[in-house]
């Protein structure tokens, strides 16, 4: 089978003409074609792209121009981008989680000449005091409620408008802009080309045993679509074509349940924050995952401790779970696959999932190194790791400088903190900004993950010289002092723990934490003088 074009605007004519094709089942109707159902050939895919070209042509966008897709989470993102891409537009897929403060600077700088965005992202940016509809003409997704929206022209009012021409910007030209999670602050807009889409799709489109889907197949992901994450899995997907691809857009366990009570899955690819809001269904109907041969996360570090149910669910002798490392400015660096058998030892001791393997070979290079002279550091020292690849971002939408600063000669600056072994295999400690004196704040949420048992979430916040003060989340009532006392025991000191609920946890589009603004909740009494690390955020 051939390679998938490069350009998104291609890529899905180009699935509905293989011999062997895909079936796409939504667990809820896309966002711009509502009574259409949940249920897609390539054939209809593909039609739908073609029509929202003409719709999105209709509204005035030009080839070299930015379109804004601000919405709810869905895999209609990535058609919306394709369909923009066939036009020569770039559009620049923006989570509608994000707050409306941030979506506005976000908008402002992207400059769009046509913005697309739902009714339920316009009323709470209505009820915060921004302006969402002054950038470009504002086309409103979903028809928008009661008085919300009220004048603008809908996506469904430019139904049946004429299909353009095909007119592809070239390979090397801006092809998709996506953003960051943004745990600290607004979250950053990244621009891409289709070469360097295509230089971190290059791994995925490689036959590799196990983590590739095969005809018979039915592939579950459960990510935020905004991503450029969701870029480079479709463009696998839709080149492996397995049985069927099953959209989880609501990471909601109920909802997610419903779905796998449809259909059940063999591979698995969600957030590792994901999986954790998951642990509760799994517990409870491990059935529903009893076909998984296969679980990836990505966007963020796996702890044992929560991918062991998951694994332990499934009734195939042989499983494996990828963790992978990326980011959205560079794409995937490195990856581990981990045995059932692994998952269960680590976590029975407390240990973690930070060793994150080699460096893709002939992708990318990965070094640990001091931060300010990207001088290298040695084996098993602690570094900032930076990256040399084909496939990193082209620029920072709006902040050129912050996208140059990043960059030591040929090697970009991931933020990461980590060093290599002597094998030369990559161990995450943490963010730069996350990192605690002296330790690892990840190795210290995968051990108290592991040692309470109702635990959904564990964030170890940094504090200066003080002791680092735990956050957790808990399925149950609060652990008392004595509780504490012995799942403390042996670990090193830390505060006395902040009992936070769930859904009170400020979360981003990829479901990270935002530990900024967590910092902002546990420390709004007291004062908090912790100088955070954020040159290379």
């Amino acid at each position: 089978m051939k390679k998938p074009p490069k350009n998104l605007g291609l890529l899905f004519d180009w699935h509905a003409e293989q011999s062997r094709t895909t079936t796409m089942i939504l667990d809820r109707p896309f966002d711009i074609a509502p009574e259409a159902g949940t249920e897609y050939d390539a054939a209809a895919l593909a039609g739908l792209v073609r029509e929202m070209s003409g719709r999105l042509y209709a509204a005035g966008a030009r080839k070299g121009d930015r379109i804004a897709v601000v919405k709810r989470n869905h895999f209609d993102m990535v058609l919306l981008a394709a369909a923009a891409a066939r036009i020569g537009a770039t559009a620049a897929t923006i989570s509608g989680a994000n707050y409306p403060e941030h979506l506005g600077e976000m908008l402002a700088r992207l400059d769009p000449a046509v913005t697309l965005v739902t009714a339920q992202v316009l009323e709470a940016a209505e009820r915060a005091g921004v302006d969402l509809v002054s950038f470009g003409k504002t086309v409103l997704i979903d028809g928008g409620a009661g008085d919300t929206g009220a004048g603008l022209p809908t996506l469904d009012g430019l139904g049946g408008s004429p299909v353009p021409a095909l007119d592809l910007k070239a390979d090397s030209d801006l092809m998709m802009i996506t953003h960051t999670s943004g745990t600290t602050n607004t979250p950053k807009l990244v621009a891409h080309t289709a070469d360097s889409c295509r230089a971190g799709t290059k791994l995925e489109l490689l036959p590799m045993p196990i983590a590739v889907n095969g005809p018979k197949d039915i592939c579950l992901s459960s990510i935020s679509f905004a991503h450029s994450r969701a870029y480079a899995w479709a463009m696998a997907q839709l080149r492996w074509a397995p049985k069927a691809l099953l959209i989880a857009s609501s990471h909601e366990a109920e909802d997610v349940e419903r779905l796998l009570e449809r259909v059940q899955p063999t591979t698995i690819e969600a957030t590792p924050n994901v999986f954790q809001a998951w642990v509760p269904l799994v517990r409870r109907r491990p059935e529903l995952f009893a076909r998984v041969r296969y679980y990836m996360n990505t966007f963020d570090l796996m702890h044992p401790s929560i991918a062991r149910p998951f694994v332990n669910a499934s009734k195939r002798r042989f499983l494996l779970w990828g963790h992978s490392w990326g980011q959205s400015e560079v794409g995937p660096m490195a990856g581990f696959g981990y045995t059932r058998g692994q998952i269960n030892r680590r976590a029975a001791a407390g240990g973690d999932m930070n060793m994150m393997g080699n460096p893709w070979p002939g992708l990318v290079s990965v070094k640990a190194a001091d931060p300010e002279t990207g001088r290298p550091v040695k084996r098993g020292q602690v570094g900032v790791m930076f990256a040399k690849a084909k496939s990193i971002c082209v620029d920072y939408v709006g902040e050129t400088d912050r996208w140059t600063e990043k960059w030591k000669g040929d090697w970009w600056n991931t933020g990461d903190v980590g060093y290599k072994d002597a094998l030369g295999r990559i161990h995450f400690v943490d963010r730069a900004v996350d990192a605690i004196p002296g330790g690892s704040a990840t190795e210290l949420e995968s051990k108290l993950l592991e040692r309470i048992d109702n635990a959904v979430e564990v964030i170890v916040l940094t504090r200066g010289e003080q002791a680092p003060v735990p956050v957790i989340s808990l399925d149950g009532p609060d652990l008392g002092a004595e509780q504490w006392a012995e799942v403390a025991r042996g670990l090193p000191d830390m505060a006395a723990p902040v009992f936070i609920p769930w859904h009170r946890l400020p979360r981003t589009s990829t479901w990270k934490v935002r530990r900024k603004e967590l910092r902002s909740m546990v420390f709004a009494d007291s004062p908090d003088t912790t100088v955070l690390e954020e040159r290379f955020t």
